[in-house]
């Protein structure tokens, strides 16, 4: 299946989703606008993920419409036009004479004439599927073509009368993952283990944050990424504690630990690795004894991970080492908590571990799809939590965060760690793409020692 073919095949899903659900309709999905950094210059574009997805088309300016009956389906992309002068400052365009060919829609558009079009392609629809309450400028435009066609109501030209959300289709379909999208992730995992391999092995006291998250640029570009898959965090000693602390210009002191959460993006996907080393090679006493904790939270999480169990039971089980990890180094206490579980019912944990342990990872890092299951339930209860099911991808990260308090022994303070690897659940459990790292602790000093 070549590429043209692979998004055709996710745009006949999503047909068939609507189909389905209304019978007809007409889907309208925008990618992202451009954006101004600064006077004359412009934020390095990204094209929307949910349109990527159907399309694979990268360039801004665009639109897909795809119109839905019982019997077939068509794609309409709206794009740029050719422009010779514009395309000698901004690069080559590639119009709508080669976009049905290379992109495999059935009908391409100037984007100039989306307004035209659309009263037309909505008319006499029954059902519109539309990111709602996506930003103002859509409400305007879906505003106008509505009036548009309102207007032809003598000719018996009606206007649709229904509007779902288009993104709960997509997202569900994102949700699990083909092999051409598995095959990508390993990939950019892959490019993303190298990096962080990359900066263990420069590492040494004296260094600044920023110097390191130059190491990852780095490898992540000369490896063929695209981007950064979000903002990497490098945080050294007491940053370590901040979960989303941005790359600074921090010393990186000897005896202190440095915690690196980082990941590519690779032709439109996510990668996303953390690992915490210590910055002279050699963990101390205590550094070790918390980050052996994390790790094996992490591999009961990971046991745990598979067909069958819930979203929430690899968190479950990484609580449950993490909590006792925390009663054995005494940084909660049993007589003033009464017991094991009774530490977790009341969430003592939280003032050491405030976040949960995965999230869906993908085309964003932290991804779309719903975290409960779309059953019917009782007014006021919550829904279950998802089942995991195969092709699902999601990531392992517990972590411990110590900040210094009178009550916290002070050869803990400002200990950070968090261990993340990028998981993908299959029929046997689930495969580690992102281990091509080290996590063990000993491994970690190995690897820092020959460098």
């Amino acid at each position: 299946m070549n590429k043209a073919e692979i998004y055709q095949t996710r745009r006949s899903e999503l047909a068939k989703h609507i189909r389905a659900n209304s019978g007809s309709g007409v889907a309208v999905i925008a990618t992202a606008p451009e954006l101004s950094r600064n006077r004359d210059s412009e934020f390095p574009y990204r094209h929307d993920s949910d349109f990527f997805y159907l399309t694979g088309f990268e360039e801004a300016g665009a639109t897909l419409v795809i119109t839905v009956d019982q019997n077939r389906h068509q794609s309409h992309l709206f794009c740029r036009p050719k422009d010779p002068e514009r395309e000698i400052w901004d690069g080559i365009r590639l119009g709508p004479d080669a976009a049905p060919k290379t992109l495999g829609v059935d009908f391409a558009h100037s984007n100039h004439e989306l307004d035209a079009k659309l009263s037309g392609l909505l008319a006499n629809q029954e059902a519109v599927y539309i990111r709602l309450a996506e930003s103002a400028e859509s409400d305007r435009r879906l505003r106008h073509w509505m009036k548009e066609i309102r207007q032809q109501a003598r000719s018996g030209i009606n206007a649709p009368s229904e509007f779902h959300d288009v993104e709960a289709l997509i997202h569900e379909m994102r949700l699990f993952k083909d092999a051409h999208e598995i095959n990508i992730m390993r990939r950019a995992a892959a490019i993303s283990a190298r990096a962080h391999i990359r900066t263990m092995q420069i590492c040494k006291p004296g260094m600044r944050e920023y110097q390191l998250e130059a190491e990852l640029l780095h490898e992540f570009r000369n490896s063929g990424s695209q981007s950064v898959a979000y903002n990497s965090i490098v945080a050294g000693g007491a940053n370590s504690c901040i979960l989303h602390y941005r790359a600074g210009s921090t010393e990186l002191q000897n005896g202190d630990l440095c915690l690196i959460d980082a990941g590519c993006e690779l032709d439109g996907y996510a990668s996303d690795i953390t690992r915490t080393f210590p910055v002279n090679g050699k963990f101390s006493g205590p550094q070790r004894a918390l980050y052996d904790i994390t790790l094996a939270a992490q591999e009961a999480a990971i046991a745990m991970t598979k067909p069958g169990n819930t979203f929430m039971q690899p968190h479950e089980a990484a609580l449950k080492v993490l909590t006792q990890g925390l009663l054995d180094e005494k940084l909660l206490k049993l007589p003033d908590l009464g017991s094991l579980d009774n530490a977790i019912e009341t969430a003592a944990y939280r003032r050491f571990y405030m976040h949960r342990t995965s999230h869906w990872l993908g085309m964003d890092v932290h991804d779309v799809g719903s975290y409960r299951e779309q059953t019917v339930n009782q007014a006021g209860q919550d829904k279950p939590w998802r089942i995991l099911k195969s092709g699902m991808v999601i990531t392992i990260e517990p972590g411990l965060y110590i900040r210094p308090a009178q009550d916290v022994d002070e050869k803990f303070w400002n200990i950070g760690i968090r261990i993340e690897d990028d998981a993908v659940i299959n029929d046997a459990g689930c495969e580690l793409i992102s281990r091509g790292v080290p996590v063990k602790a000993d491994e970690i000093e190995a690897l820092m020692k020959n460098q």
